[in-house]
């Protein structure tokens, strides 16, 4: 079985992980540690409510959110290669 997701779907994870990891280094939280946080236990409130951060997130899956970031460091990885 192949997993895909429709490329605008990709565009829009891709967005709400910006707005989130902004909005989480504005109000001076490690906002890689935030979002693994929230990854592993699915609670919403290692997320700020600043800049609506929090509601964004919670409109994608986190295994979405897992597959865009893996994703992005695969494919950073390989072009350093390269």
């Amino acid at each position: 079985m192949k997993f895909e997701t429709p490329k605008d779907k990709d565009n829009e994870v891709r967005e709400i992980i910006l707005a989130v990891f902004d909005a989480l280094e504005e109000k001076g939280y490690n906002p890689i540690n935030q979002i693994i946080g929230y990854i592993l236990s699915g609670d919403p409130t290692y997320i700020t409510s600043h800049n609506d951060a929090r509601s964004l997130i919670r409109k994608i899956e986190r295994d979405e959110l897992l597959e865009e970031i893996l994703g992005c460091y695969l494919e950073n990885e390989r072009e350093k290669d390269i």
